[in-house]
């Protein structure tokens, strides 16, 4: 249990890394794309798939984030990862709340949406 903590400590300091990294001007644009999606995930206040689904709702959080940090983390140069590191290492020594993505939520709400008038329309015709 005390290495899944660990797991879960780390990942949540890597999305923070990204987050500043997806800021830093060296980033390259490819990874810079690729960070904002998978930031605006992590860090959105509602999952794609609700954990209450079981089984489903927690896939999610334990196969695609990891995944898409561990991706970005190869992908991003070593330079801007050790300067999105301090400045991710201040953000939490600071003890302020992890940043919440609207952008995510918004982005979140319109698959939802979209699956919604897609469903719709299949069962009415």
């Amino acid at each position: 249990m005390q290495r899944l903590k660990i797991w879960a400590r780390a990942l949540k300091r890597d999305v923070m890394t990204l987050w500043f990294a997806l800021k830093h001007p060296d980033t390259p644009w490819y990874a810079r794309a690729f960070a904002a999606v998978i930031t605006a995930y992590a860090l959105s206040p509602i999952d794609l798939i609700p954990d209450f689904i079981p089984i489903l709702g927690y896939l999610d959080d334990l196969i695609i984030v990891p995944f898409g940090v561990w991706l970005l983390l190869k992908i991003v140069p070593e330079h801007v990862l050790t300067d999105s590191r301090a400045e991710s290492d201040r953000w939490l020594l600071e003890r302020k709340e992890k940043p919440q993505s609207y952008v995510g939520l918004v982005i979140i709400l319109g698959l939802w949406g979209v699956a919604g008038w897609a469903m719709l329309r299949w069962f009415v015709q």
